[in-house]
């Protein structure tokens, strides 16, 4: 945030000088008249010297945590008659991130500035998205300012708990692969090499199974740049693909149908889907906007498509269950709880015990899908390290069964 060099008069006639931080000069001479000094002279302070060394990856980034604790400070800063300014102002003040700490301030800078809470929120679209800013709008125009609060920490608690259990889910087999990849890649770099001299002299033919780990030792010690570029490769062109519109929409298209992670991906976005739905409209957003702002949250396009779909046909007069079940993309006990919730005017309070039932689904889909693949892992391990093994020893088992007989 840019810094002023002020000078100026108290309104008893006392110079004053200083400086101050604020978003613009506009800002700072608000600010300035606010604290009752009549401003002679504000113009930006000229850079120095000092500069800061800001390295990307080391920096302590901005964590939903953060944005949680945040939360829930404001809500009892607000809750106890606080004044909107005051609260920013001491919540920066004991804010040990910095990159966090410049925000609040630019925020607090913004509302002295004339701006509303949830304007000076949306100039930070990387620290609070759509859903947040909206959340704090519908906040302040009903008076609610610290109810809400409290619900979108709830919300942001839940999710990050909803995304830490997919992640710990994931985190075990990736493990498990790193590390069959490395044993087995020393074991043809380091071990098979040893084998070979030995086969060599021995003077016969080698089975076809040791032929083939020879074969792939030697592939892995003169070529592994080449196949280092190409799985680097791939991978880059991959994410380059998922980010153009045909490209994700395919990999989410497949994602949805995969097997066994499709049904664990469906029912992630069904609990993520009815719990911001139904935060959103509990807290007073209307439903169209709460729509739209959903469909971006969705992490999935062909979601997100079934959610426009939704409010489109909305738009037109239709129920939301409608539309939904012609998606085929949400099961229909969602679709027919919705419908309950729209006929008796409790759509907010039906799609939270959705979202509820559908987190818990989550739970067990995890379990069940940790308890499938662990053992399915130590087969694959088995399998890869033990099937080296016994093709390197198969010459030998030869040799030895010739000379016996």
């Amino acid at each position: 945030m840019p810094t002023f060099v002020y000078t100026g008069k108290t309104l008893g006639g006392e110079a004053r000088k200083g400086e101050l931080e604020a978003a613009s000069l506009a800002a700072a001479t608000a600010a300035l008249r606010r604290q009752q000094i009549l401003p002679s002279s504000v113009t930006p302070k000229k850079a120095g010297l000092s500069f800061e060394i800001k390295i990307p990856g080391l920096g302590k980034g901005i964590k939903t945590k953060d944005i949680v604790i945040f939360s829930r400070q404001f809500a009892t800063m607000i809750d106890a008659g606080l004044p909107l300014v005051q609260c920013l102002d001491i919540l920066a003040s004991q804010q040990e991130n910095a990159e966090f700490k410049r925000v609040l301030l630019d925020v607090k800078s913004s509302v002295e500035g004339g701006s509303t809470f949830a304007d000076a929120l949306r100039k930070h679209p990387k620290v609070f998205d759509d859903l947040y800013v909206n959340l704090i709008a519908a906040g302040e125009v009903g008076g609610i300012l610290d109810t809400i609060l409290n619900r979108l920490s709830g919300f942001l608690e839940k999710s990050e708990k909803l995304k830490g259990k997919i992640k710990s889910a994931m985190t075990y087999p990736a493990a498990v692969i790193v590390i069959a990849v490395l044993i087995v890649s020393g074991l043809l770099i380091w071990v098979v090499p040893i084998f070979q001299d030995m086969f060599s002299s021995m003077g016969q033919a080698l089975p076809a199974p040791t032929q083939l780990v020879v074969a792939m030792s030697n592939a892995l010690k003169s070529s592994w740049y080449i196949i280092i570029a190409v799985l680097v490769a791939a991978g880059v062109g991959l994410n380059r693909a998922y980010k153009t519109p045909w490209g994700r929409r395919i990999m989410d298209k497949a994602a949805l149908k995969a097997p066994v992670l499709g049904d664990l991906i469906r029912k992630t976005a069904v609990a993520r889907f009815t719990r911001t739905l139904g935060t959103m409209l509990s807290s007073g957003v209307p439903i169209l906007e709460a729509l739209e702002i959903v469909s971006k949250t969705a992490g999935n396009v062909i979601i997100e498509e079934a959610v426009m779909k939704a409010r489109t046909s909305l738009s037109q007069g239709k129920t939301l269950a409608e539309p939904l079940l012609e998606t085929k993309v949400f099961p229909g006990m969602v679709t027919q709880m919705i419908a309950v919730g729209e006929s008796t005017g409790a759509l907010d309070t039906m799609l939270t015990k959705i979202a509820d039932f559908y987190e818990e689904e989550v739970d067990q889909a995890v379990e069940a899908l940790t308890s499938l693949i662990e053992p399915m892992l130590m087969a694959f391990l088995g399998v890869a390290v033990g099937g080296l093994v016994i093709a390197l020893y198969l010459p030998i088992f030869q040799v030895a069964g010739a000379a016996s007989g």
